[in-house]
């Protein structure tokens, strides 16, 4: 199978998720199943990592319950996923920040906080960017 076509598949799988990045704070709420009864539970920590592309990206999520660290891996476009909420953006300078395991008490919590002004311009060229990758594609089409 060609990768365009396998883009195709994927994309019906694929829904409207926030953009976040690694050192992130966010709430991830999840559907629990147990037997026949259903629940929501909401898990919220930094973000460690992004991994993957497509269908298969998922995230590590950190948070200290009790004094002990918790992680959990999760695939973004999950259906147990039911919705994702950015509470602060992090500074970091990795893409992977596993740093954050070695940390204890207060200091594996903290994380420098991005400029707001800042984030808000790499928002707006990011949707630029992605409407003029939106637009090539069927401009390409109209030539052939």
């Amino acid at each position: 199978m060609n990768s365009e076509m396998q883009n195709e598949l994927e994309k019906k799988y694929m829904k409207k998720v926030p953009k976040f990045n690694p050192g992130d704070t966010i709430a991830v709420t999840t559907i629990i199943r147990e037997k026949d009864k259903q629940r929501t539970q909401i898990f919220k920590g930094i973000v460690l990592s992004i991994k993957g592309a497509g269908v298969r990206k998922t995230f590590t999520i950190r948070k200290i319950s009790a004094g002990i660290g918790v992680e959990k891996i999760i695939p973004l476009y999950s259906p147990n996923v039911s919705k994702i909420e950015v509470i602060k953006r992090g500074a970091v300078r990795k893409a992977k920040i596993y740093y954050m395991r070695k940390r204890i008490g207060r200091q594996a919590l903290k994380v420098g906080e991005k400029n707001g002004l800042y984030d808000e311009i790499i928002d707006e060229a990011d949707e630029v960017v992605e409407e003029v990758n939106e637009a090539k594609p069927a401009e390409s089409k109209a030539e052939e």
